[in-house]
């Protein structure tokens, strides 16, 4: 493969050419490292599309205002219950309604799309909110198979995953304005982008959004190290592979020009609720979702009331006995305890948490505890 480190720089939003708080957060409040968000948009039975995406924007304000780090949104498809299908046009809606809270995808599935159109999305983003913006990359498909062959014009999708190296290639390329001489596309330029700034008369700011590679097993971690990249996990949904993972990226890890030393954030399912019982009431839902979805049957996100009068096969009780020990529930100081021992566990760098709930109160909520219980600052 060819080398893609290249000077993949996040820049500050004056053009400087390496700013490493765009990945490096800090901690807040008594949070021993940065916190953030990830939002799946979700849609619970009685909602609309249009009141969870009233809800991201809610959440996105509330977390920007007590100090959480970042805000993402992921790609999925096919799903009735997540109306996260479009990142990027969502994280745009999204930075109008904040301001300084960091906003990115966790992320698009590269695979998806063709490298030019994501360069062209995320150079975009980044003219509407300069400095904010990451752009995180998994190599799945986000859906199941028919529906990855739809996206894709294509049912060969093992081939487009084992591509992944290739199109990270050509994508960092466009974004950078950087193929060589000669290249096919060398006369094609990602807009807007740094082309801009080598025009006649040009000022646009040559800095563009870092990319993470986002996982759930090892090969984004190796991948992310040997390229020097910050690298996310999926803990939520593959906690047993997050410790083998980031192993695999510190050992993988070469400096680069965007990081000098390994950068890792994990994903975790975490809802706090007033006590304890409501909580486990709330969590319950996203498990019963979790069920459906995994048995060919994804819906709408029940309600706690549904959730708890269903009749759990033994089999399903398995299942949801072994989600729930992954999610971090109960208590503000419960879930604080819960994150801080995770934190420690792993080394995780960052926790971004992702709240599934039914309704966006109880989600809401959730953040606003979390942030109590850690005394993050309120914004003047």
């Amino acid at each position: 493969m060819d080398d893609i480190r290249g000077d993949q720089t996040s820049g500050g939003t004056d053009g400087s050419p390496a700013d490493p708080d765009g990945i490096r957060g800090t901690a807040a409040g008594t949070a021993a490292v940065p916190l953030s968000v990830l939002d799946l948009v979700t849609v619970g039975q009685g909602r609309t599309a249009s009141q969870a995406l009233r809800t991201s924007v809610e959440i996105a304000k509330l977390t920007e205002s007590r100090g959480f780090h970042r805000f993402w949104v992921a790609e999925h498809h096919s799903m009735p219950g997540v109306a996260s299908s479009s990142p990027a046009v969502i994280l745009a809606h999204i930075a109008a309604h904040t301001e300084r809270i960091r906003l990115g995808s966790g992320g698009v599935m590269l695979p998806n799309h063709a490298p030019l159109v994501i360069a062209e999305q995320f150079g975009t983003l980044e003219a509407m909110a300069p400095g904010r913006i990451d752009l995180g990359l998994g190599r799945a498909p986000g859906t199941d198979g028919a529906t990855a062959a739809a996206l894709r014009r294509s049912d060969r999708l093992n081939e487009g995953a084992d591509d992944f190296p290739q199109q990270l290639m050509e994508l960092i390329r466009f974004l950078d304005d950087a193929f060589p001489d000669g290249h096919p596309y060398s006369r094609i330029h990602a807009v807007p982008g740094p082309v801009q700034a080598t025009a006649p008369g040009g000022v646009q700011s040559a800095h563009r959004p870092p990319v993470w590679l986002l996982g759930s097993s090892g090969f984004s971690a190796r991948l992310a190290g040997t390229l020097g990249l910050p690298f996310a996990f999926a803990h939520h949904f593959s906690a047993q592979n997050t410790v083998p993972a980031l192993d695999l990226y510190r050992e993988s890890f070469r400096p680069s020009a965007v990081l000098d030393a390994p950068y890792a954030l994990i994903g975790v399912s975490a809802l706090a609720a007033d006590d304890e019982r409501e909580a486990r009431r709330q969590v319950l839902t996203g498990a019963l979702s979790m069920v459906r979805l995994r048995t060919g049957r994804p819906g709408l996100i029940p309600s706690p009331e549904e959730a708890a009068a269903y009749d759990f096969s033994p089999m399903e009780r398995e299942f949801v006995d072994g989600w729930l020990a992954n999610v971090v529930h109960g208590t503000a100081d419960a879930v604080r305890g819960g994150l801080d021992d995770l934190a420690k566990r792993t080394g995780a760098d960052e926790l971004m948490i992702t709240a599934n709930a039914h309704g966006g109160e109880a989600r809401l909520r959730s953040y606003e505890l979390i942030a109590d219980a850690y005394g993050l600052p309120h914004a003047a």
